[in-house]
């Protein structure tokens, strides 16, 4: 069994030692406590956002790309829960005064001085050698969290229009309701967690509702600059309670500007070709990585990722997603820094800043605990990090191969996309464009 020491990151104020029994405020219900358990939750009362069915209505009006759309109604909303929050002082700190700055270089990496998240508790032991780990719920899960943590529940409305009820009996949305609740070690603004059917105890794994809920809650909020995160255990998840991460930050991820080159594959009826699918390899950047686009529908890109996804979980390869351009793109990450760590493979120099590069790290934003850290931080140190975080070249194309197989295609080896685009006349050339393309 491979284990690594670290301080597990607090994400809710119910979550450190000593505060299991700790009464929130408010009117008590069920074991007293308000808390997102099976004795509280049912007999409670949240905010609900219902989003329309796929292929409603749009939630902005068409854009051209030079414009940035205007802020939606729930990222208006979110913004102004989470803030309520910050008010309220149930953040362990206040992110937006945390120091940021563009590391000068190529790649325009991201770097933030966040000395909040330096804890001094006693590391303990984190098993990184198994992806898929059944749920315990004697430890930490959400369900422990009090309700004043809660933003609104997220549920998909009866028809093709989405709307906001601000209080409504949970009975009345879900037997298991989908939670937004907040991050209280939030990395940026607006720092929120999605808890899928937090009542089912789902352990940390993707599967097709819960990834298609995370692209609806992208493509709702509709704003290139609110990203959706997942980690796999293995990859610096360390609550095997399903939920992903997302916050705002209004600067393109180095990731998301990485040229990219198609993969060639195989043409099938009814393939990812015909679905308008691309699949790509980042070219020149640091973590060797994928990033799935396009498709008819929210709904075929999501049965494309969710397949890879399975894929690597299924062959224990520990992964990070990363949910950008309002749903529209997804970057796979499967990574091998917390093996290499186990293996004492990692230099002391990259272990003593107490980075763990997780989805965010990873895109390109380095969340630093110290001040000298930040300080010198240059793009040399950002590339050496995410080097340690990826795959080789030969295990990466294993990889490839296990993902594409699960896709049920083969790439075309030494034909280039260019000319396979040109080879096929009948099949119409299907070009990914983003609406809203981020310049910095």
């Amino acid at each position: 069994m491979l284990t690594i020491r670290r301080v597990a990151t607090v994400v809710s104020n119910y979550q450190e030692d000593g505060t299991s029994e700790k009464v929130i405020r408010g009117e008590a219900k069920g074991c007293g406590r308000n808390c997102l358990g099976r004795c509280c939750l049912p007999a409670s009362r949240l905010p609900l956002y219902a989003f329309k069915k796929d292929g409603g209505l749009p939630v902005v009006e068409t854009i051209t790309c030079a414009e940035h759309p205007p802020m939606s109604f729930l990222l208006s909303m979110l913004l102004g829960q989470w803030e309520d929050r910050k008010d309220r002082g149930l953040f362990r700190y206040d992110v937006t005064t945390c120091e940021t700055k563009i590391i000068p270089g190529k790649y325009g990496f991201i770097a933030q001085l966040n000395e909040g998240r330096l804890l001094k508790k006693r590391p303990t032991e984190f098993r990184v050698d198994q992806v898929l780990q059944p749920f315990d719920e004697n430890k930490f899960n959400f369900t422990k969290v009090g309700q004043d943590e809660v933003l609104f529940a997220f549920e998909q409305s009866y028809d093709l229009h989405s709307r906001y009820f601000p209080s409504v009996p949970v009975t009345s949305v879900s037997s298991s309701p989908n939670v937004v609740a907040i991050n209280v070690s939030p990395i940026e603004y607006g720092h929120v967690l999605l808890i899928p059917r937090i009542l089912d105890h789902l352990p940390q794994r993707i599967d097709h509702e819960s990834l298609l809920l995370a692209l609806r809650l992208a493509e709702e909020v509709a704003d290139p600059f609110f990203r959706v995160g997942y980690n796999s255990l293995g990859a610096f998840a360390t609550i095997n309670h399903l939920h992903f991460q997302a916050y705002y930050s209004a600067a393109t991820f180095p990731a998301e500007k990485a040229p990219t080159e198609p993969i060639v594959i195989t043409r099938t009826p009814g393939g990812l070709q015909e679905r308008g699918i691309t699949v790509s390899k980042l070219l020149g950047y640091p973590v060797r990585s994928l990033e799935l686009e396009g498709g008819d529908s929210m709904q075929e890109l999501c049965n494309v990722v969710v397949s890879s996804c399975i894929c690597l979980q299924n062959n224990n390869i520990p992964f990070n997603l990363l949910i950008s351009d309002c749903g529209k793109r997804v970057f796979l990450f499967p990574q091998c820094y917390a093996e290499k760590q186990a293996f004492g493979e990692v230099s002391p120099e990259l272990l003593n800043t107490q980075v763990n590069p997780a989805v965010w790290e990873i895109s390109g934003h380095m969340v630093l605990k110290r001040w000298v850290d930040y300080d010198n931080a240059s793009e040399a140190y950002a590339w050496r990090l995410l080097v340690e975080v990826s795959l080789s070249e030969q295990r990466f194309q294993e990889v490839k191969d296990y993902i594409l197989e699960a896709l049920g295609v083969q790439e075309e080896m030494g034909l280039k996309y260019d000319e396979a685009i040109s080879e096929s006349p009948a099949t119409e050339t299907r070009y990914i464009l983003h609406d809203c393309p981020v310049e910095q």
